[in-house]
């Protein structure tokens, strides 16, 4: 039972990191039906970010906690002005372009600042300071959850619990469900479409980067790939739970958060990710549009 416990924890712990990039993925897609794949290097670029700040901080004596909390708002600020410069830059000219076109975009940025970070810091993996404490859990319970999982458990809590207040009650968020539902109808209402994106854009971009701050610090390592592997397992949360959908984006993310922990444990690391994607391919064979995804016809 309490291997069960551990793998359950790790789990939840790698699906909410999955859940705060998937976020980026579905809100994007569900606006302007953009398949942002630089969104994975925005998570990257939060983690290197906070490493740098952290240097910067650590001589000034300060709180490790403090730290923490310093790092973490300067990487989603430094973030967020990342994503929407990457939207201004390479996406809004293609607004009325082919789908296509804004797709391959989107790859050539996601290279873009592959290389950029690779040129600018290095290609091996550079340790990341430990920002977080150890807490003490009562035994058994030591060995079932560190405290940086823990503490990413809890970010993404209340990440996801802002993020749903936000699109729920603020005007921007009225907006940006509006626009989700029909650009068009938006725009006669008077919405500045234009506007709405360019903040899906920042608030997905500040979730990535919060997600590359917690796990560089849960991992203690980075390096200028760590982007594109989460991107892409992310994207496979966004399509697996129904991509357009916030609820399906975290449950998604979660499930295969929990399908790669438990095949890890149960049988080998060496396949967890076949047994994530064939998790995905089953899902979309009986149910094409994801698991909380909305059927949708198209016209030819």
């Amino acid at each position: 039972m309490e291997y069960f416990l551990q793998l359950f924890f790790a789990g939840l712990t790698k699906g909410s990191i999955y859940a705060l990039i998937a976020l980026g993925y579905t809100m994007v897609y569900g606006i302007i039906q953009l398949i942002n794949f630089a969104h994975g290097e925005i998570y990257m670029i939060g983690a290197f970010t906070a490493l740098i700040a952290a240097g910067v901080l650590s001589v000034f004596n300060l709180p490790v906690v403090a730290i923490f909390i310093i790092v973490t708002l300067v990487a989603i600020l430094y973030s967020s002005a990342y994503g929407y410069t990457i939207e201004k830059i390479a996406y809004k000219p293609l607004r009325n372009a082919p789908r296509l076109s804004a797709l391959i975009s989107a790859i050539g940025m996601s290279i873009f600042l592959q290389n950029y970070v690779l040129l600018a810091q290095t290609s091996d993996f550079l340790p990341f300071p430990s920002l977080i404490g150890q807490f003490k859990f009562m035994e058994p319970y030591n060995h079932i959850l560190s405290s940086s999982g823990l503490v990413i458990i809890i970010s993404t809590f209340i990440a996801m619990l802002l993020l749903s207040l936000y699109i729920k009650f603020t005007r921007m968020g009225k907006a940006m469900r509006a626009t989700a539902q029909d650009k068009k109808m938006a725009l006669l209402l008077g919405i500045n479409v234009d506007r709405v994106i360019s903040t899906t854009f920042v608030v997905g971009s500040a979730l990535a980067a919060l997600g590359g701050v917690l796990i560089a610090n849960h991992i203690g390592q980075i390096n200028f790939y760590i982007g594109f592997i989460a991107g892409i397992k992310a994207f496979t949360a966004a399509v697996l739970g129904g991509i357009g959908s916030v609820p399906g984006a975290v449950l998604g993310a979660l499930i295969l958060g929990w399908t790669e922990s438990f095949s890890t444990g149960y049988i080998s690391s060496d396949y967890q990710d076949v047994f994530a994607f064939i998790l995905l391919v089953v899902i979309l064979i009986f149910k094409p549009s994801g698991i909380l995804g909305k059927k949708t016809d198209q016209k030819v």
